[in-house]
Order: C-alpha cells, then sequence, then structure tokens
C-alpha cells in the first residue's frame, strides 16, 4: 500500500513510503527555485527506485506550508493533479508539523517543539507544538501550541523556555534561535528541512481516526505578485 508524499515549501522533497509512513525511497533537490522543472522527475525516479507505479499508489500526501506562494503551490497542484487522476485521497499537512514531529522522534526527552522556516523578507514562518500525552491517533503525536504564523526571528526569543526543542532552517537568522539548533553541519536534514516520510506518517495515523486533511496551502501573506489595482493613463 504505498503513498507518495511531497513537500515544497523549502526543497523540492519527495518520499515513497510503506502503509506505515516508511520511507522505501527518498529524496530532494536542494535548490529554492525551479520547483516545476525538479519535481515530475523526482517522483518518477524515486517511484522507480521504490518498485512500484503510480497505479499502485493508495494516497498522495502534500505539505501544506506555510511558505511563499510559488514553490508551495507547485506542489500542492502537483498533489492535486495526481490524486485526482489515480483516483486516490489526497491528504494535507502543514509543513512545520513533519519538522515537529521528527524533532520528537530524534529526541525523546523533547516535549516542546518551535519550528522556525524561512519566510524571506527577514521574516521567518513559526509555529509551537508540544507531544501528545495520549496515544489517540486523532494526535498523531503532538499538539498544536500556537498556529502557524509569520514575522521578525527576534519576537521568538520569548518563547525559548528551558526544555524547548528548536528545529527548522529559519532558526539560522536568529543567533538566539540558531544556538538552541545546534550545529546545522550536525543535523539530520530533516530537522532542518520538512521530512516527506513525517507527513505521511501523521497523515496515516490521521486518515485511521476519520480526521479530515484537506490540502489548502498555507500562505499566510499575500503573492509578491498581485494584479495592479487600476489601469493608468500614458498619454495627456
Amino acid at each position: 500500500m504505498p503513498l507518495l508524499a511531497l513537500d515544497t515549501s523549502a526543497a523540492v522533497a519527495v518520499a515513497v513510503t510503506d502503509g506505515a509512513g516508511v520511507a522505501l525511497a527518498a529524496g530532494s533537490v536542494p535548490e529554492q527555485r525551479h520547483h516545476a522543472e525538479r519535481l515530475a522527475p523526482l517522483v518518477a525516479e524515486l517511484l522507480a527506485a521504490a518498485g512500484t507505479t503510480p497505479a499502485a499508489l493508495t494516497a498522495v500526501v502534500a505539505g501544506t506550508g506555510p511558505a511563499p506562494f510559488t514553490g508551495l503551490r507547485v506542489g500542492l497542484v502537483t498533489a492535486r493533479a495526481l490524486a485526482l487522476a489515480l483516483g486516490v485521497p489526497l491528504h494535507g499537512v502543514p509543513s512545520t508539523e513533519a519538522l515537529a514531529l521528527r524533532a520528537l522522534e530524534a529526541d525523546p526527552a523533547a516535549d516542546v517543539v518551535l519550528v522556525v522556516t524561512d519566510a524571506r523578507r527577514r521574516e521567518v514562518y513559526s509555529a509551537l507544538y508540544r507531544r501528545a500525552a495520549t496515544d489517540d491517533p486523532a494526535t498523531a503525536g503532538l499538539v498544536e501550541v500556537r498556529a502557524p504564523g509569520v514575522g521578525p526571528a527576534e519576537d521568538l526569543v520569548a518563547d525559548l523556555a528551558d526544555g524547548v526543542r528548536v528545529v527548522g532552517r529559519g532558526a539560522l537568522l536568529h543567533p538566539a534561535l540558531a544556538e538552541r539548533l545546534g550545529d546545522p553541519a550536525a543535523l539530520d536534514t530533516a530537522l532542518l528541512d520538512p521530512d516527506p516520510a513525517a507527513l505521511a506518517r501523521l497523515a496515516v495515523r490521521r486518515a485511521a481516526a476519520g480526521l479530515g486533511q484537506p490540502g489548502e496551502p498555507l500562505y499566510l501573506r499575500r503573492p509578491d505578485a498581485v494584479p495592479a489595482a487600476s489601469r493608468k493613463r500614458v498619454l495627456a
């Protein structure tokens, strides 16, 4: 029962997983642009590496951000088109939750996770999560303490209480956050950028609990390019 999971909120990242969300094949392209050109070939490559085909997929999982408009849109449009063409469910999961889940999986002693990703324009996206107190599938292992938002990195320093685990590439934008992140060179990349296999694990658990998982994007702010409000006269 393979699933296809993809995330374009940062890099282009794809995983083909089993029915429990364990990666059978995974890969990413660290480039921050050209998502449209990179995504489809990577999907085809990883399906082949996992020894499966699109027709065998039972669901498509997509990271819903938050992220800048263009890259995130490419991933969600691709995921929707694949799910529609294959006649399988599309599950949307916030990309910040994948980072939080990986942090909790990597550090059993961690209970609270601050996720910080790069929003550009000298800002970051952030969200705060804690480990779920029960094994209820509806929680999928974590509970949202503060919903994703966008703003200056320095505004998050107040969240750095003792024991708060910080993950996400956006933490590199502020010294106090970067100090909690640790040495980026020594970190699992899934603690810097969203891991699509973690998205799949969250989706599988929530689907088992009968929860809806809409694939609506979390843009949080307007796109850079917008139509002109009115036509300008250029002749007197």
